[in-house]
């Protein structure tokens, strides 16, 4: 299929590694000019994309600057894919509720949500100018909450309620605002083996290679086995395309049936 994204201009954030990286690299297939943002700029996304910046989306600061060098690199913006998510490994806690500290829920809503209210803003006039698209990252876990960091669920659905109000009120004018929220995916935040995945995996008695073995079973996955980051990346990357011009507003749930409800 033809995506029509020759020639337009797109800000991705969280493009280091994992998703975001696979989204680069797809919209730069399609013909599109990408700029990637992230805290660390790796050589990966180095040769996915010409136009790499570093920048914190925790802070309003950051998110700024990044949309800064993209309006000034790229002289517009057709697509913004808010895609920065989760978390630092080696801060979040596992404990529940009574555990965790302001400090989790902070960083935790900075990040997942609140990059994306900074960036939207900064970006919307010309997204606006250009009747452009946004994608924004969800999860699964916005719709079923699960055990885990505590702070992640109620970041993840406040972004899903927060791009239906930014279709509302934008949709009008042209823009196109989406969701998609995948579910197990497998990044490096479970495979990397000093990783999110690894910490779980010892909290459970358990070693790494078999909570990989289990996830897709625990996870109740249809499918049998979790998804690829291109996988993730082919749907936005349509989401965010001229192709899928009527597509307004949805959140696009892609987790090989993990979710069981209607």
């Amino acid at each position: 299929m033809n995506l029509n994204l020759e020639g337009k201009t797109a800000l991705v954030t969280g493009a280091s590694r994992g998703i975001g990286l696979a989204v680069v690299r797809k919209l730069a297939e399609e013909g599109a000019r990408v700029m990637g943002v992230a805290r660390t700029v790796t050589p990966e996304l180095e040769d996915a994309s010409a136009l790499a910046v570093s920048a914190d989306l925790s802070t309003p600061g950051g998110a700024e600057a990044a949309v800064k060098a993209a309006l000034a690199e790229l002289g517009g913006i057709d697509i913004l894919v808010n895609n920065v998510g989760a978390g630092d490994p080696d801060v979040m806690k596992l404990g529940g509720f009574l555990e965790i500290d302001d400090a989790q829920w902070r960083d935790l809503f900075n990040l997942n949500f609140f990059s994306a209210v900074w960036t939207s803003r900064a970006a919307l006039p010309s997204l606006l100018e250009r009747r452009g698209a946004i994608v924004n990252t969800g999860s699964i876990n916005a719709l079923v909450p699960a055990q885990g960091p505590v702070g992640y669920s109620e970041a993840k659905a406040a972004l899903v309620a927060f791009s239906k109000r930014l279709s509302e009120e934008f949709g009008p004018q042209g823009v196109r605002v989406n969701t998609v929220s995948p579910g197990g995916v497998g990044t490096g935040l479970w495979r990397d083996p000093d990783g999110f995945g690894s910490r779980v995996a010892a909290s459970m008695g358990m070693s790494h290679s078999d909570l990989l073995s289990a996830m897709p079973t625990a996870f109740g996955v249809t499918s049998g086995r979790i998804a690829e980051p291109e996988e993730i990346a082919a749907l936005i990357v349509f989401a965010a395309s001229p192709a899928a011009e009527y597509l307004v507003g949805a959140n696009i749930v892609i987790d090989g049936g993990t979710v069981k409800t209607v």
